[in-house]
Parts: C-alpha cells; structure tokens; sequence
C-alpha cells in the first residue's frame, strides 16, 4: 500500500453554489466530489490544487484558507490518501470538463441542496463551507 498526498478545492461562484465533478474512476467512482488531485514531485501543496483544478475543470484558481484534512484508505487502489483541502476563488476562465475520460459530470450545485452521493474526500469540506456560509 502506497500513501499518497492529494489536494482538493471547494469552488463557490458568487450564488454560493459549488462545483462539483461526478467521478468516473476509483477511489469514488460515482460520486460527486470537489476538484483535486495528487501533488506532483516538487510541488508545494498550492501549486497542485491551481494545477489541478486547471487540468480538470479550466478555471484559475486562488488558493485561500486550508478548511480541512482528508483521508481515504481505498483497497482496489491499495492506496492511503491524505489529503488537504482549501477554499478557493476564481480567478478567470469558465468551467469545461477538461477530462471527461475520468469525470463523467460537472455541475454547480446550491449549498443547500448538494446530490445525496457525495464522496467522502469531499463531504466534510463541504459541511464546514454550508456551515460558514448559511
């Protein structure tokens, strides 16, 4: 089993509704997640949620406050992911399924009415945001 350091990035438009990829690979595959990914070899943790989002939904991205950890042991992958997860604000660009090989959908979603299958990378990120926000 490897460990595997990741990134994720809670994106609020200004209807504070966040975006949201639907997975179409494992770990999680089928559920609505935040944007995010592995760090790279010599990457700060900032660097790689900018790249990230960039690479799979197109949007610039400002790094803000780190809202929280996650941590994911997933077997098929037999990988431990640890992950950190920052609040975001966009800085240019429009939201396009830049991979639609690994992420079947990408919607923005209210705050107040996420999809019931969220993955579990996601979820406590994004019941910390509802809470600051609503």
């Amino acid at each position: 089993m490897s460990i595997v350091i990741g990134v994720g990035a809670v994106i609020l438009n200004e209807q504070n509704e966040v975006l949201l990829i639907l997975r179409g690979k494992e770990p999680e595959a089928g559920k609505w997640s935040i944007p995010g990914g592995k760090v790279d070899p010599y990457e700060t943790l900032q660097q790689a949620v900018i790249r990230e989002v960039q690479e799979e939904v197109n949007l610039c991205i400002e790094p803000g406050e780190l809202i929280c950890t996650s941590e994911l042991i997933s077997e098929s992958n037999e990988q431990h992911i640890l992950s950190l997860i920052y609040s975001t604000r966009t800085t240019t660009g429009t939201a396009i399924n830049r991979e639609p090989d690994k992420l079947l959908d990408m919607k923005w979603f209210p705050l107040t009415n996420l999809p019931p299958n969220i993955a579990m990378f996601s979820a406590q990120a994004l019941l910390l945001t509802q809470q600051q926000l609503i």
